[in-house]
């Protein structure tokens, strides 16, 4: 008999980056738990399917009370990926393992009773991306010439985004650049997300639920009555976000 030894396949470990929700719980837990709960009865499904980072930096806690707080989200279906600022005594091997060096990009903002019911009768979430091998080298825009639906996310941290057409309740545009809509602006817009404060938002009809560039945000209460249903352009300034009718 023969034996063949044969040399086994390497395994390829690639990196990648992926988009997180970051929550930063504040003491005592209880009041800030009890603002969770509001927020998934105002919001149900906001966590679900996200990827969740627990910031417990500067928080003055021991392992058994981070594990209880683990603990209490998962029983909540939300799922904690990583934990970033514990101590390494705070971690264990059944907890979620150390993150640390996440860039901050733009806030969440929970949706309202009435996007959450549209949500609902939306089909699945989809992702928006460009197809096809990489470019050799990365293109600095996405043009995408039909609209944005409802349940629909797009996400292209390279550059702007123009979209022909418009962006619908529920729906989501995240750029790392600026983001331009020649349509209704109806759902979130997040630009400069990878720390870009000079990208701006430009629509034909401002109907927003949120707007937001490098992780200053406002959301449809915020924003001046004036602006709805005009041609806006939003920029960072001080620390704030401006805008201005366009024409």
């Amino acid at each position: 008999m023969t034996i063949v030894l044969t040399k086994p396949r390497p395994i390829r470990l690639k990196g990648r980056s992926f988009l997180a929700l970051s929550l930063a719980p504040e003491l005592p837990f209880e009041d800030w738990l009890a603002g969770l709960d509001d927020l998934a009865a105002r919001s149900a499904g906001f966590f679900l399917r996200r990827p969740v980072v627990l910031d417990v930096d500067g928080l003055d806690i021991d392992k058994a009370e981070l594990r209880k707080l683990v603990d209490d989200l998962s029983r909540r279906n939300v799922r904690v990926m990583g934990i970033e600022g514990a101590r390494p005594s705070l971690l264990g091997a059944d907890m979620p393992p150390a993150m640390s060096d996440g860039r901050p990009a733009s806030d969440f903002e929970p949706p309202t009773e009435s996007e959450a019911d549209e949500a609902q009768d939306a089909p699945a979430v989809e992702t928006i991306a460009a197809a096809g091998p990489a470019p050799a080298q990365a293109t600095a825009s996405l043009v995408v010439t039909e609209p944005v639906r409802s349940g629909q996310s797009l996400f292209f941290p390279e550059g702007d985004v123009t979209i022909v057409g418009s962006v619908a309740s529920g729906a989501e545009v995240v750029a790392g650049g600026s983001i331009h809509v020649y349509g209704t602006l109806r759902g979130r817009a997040l630009a400069g997300t990878t720390g870009n404060g000079s990208a701006r938002i430009f629509c034909r009809k401002l109907e927003a639920e949120l707007i937001a560039i490098d992780g200053f945000y406002l959301t449809a209460e915020d924003m001046e009555p004036d602006l709805r249903g005009q041609a806006v352009q939003v920029w960072l300034e001080s620390n704030g976000l401006k805008t201005g009718i366009l024409g």
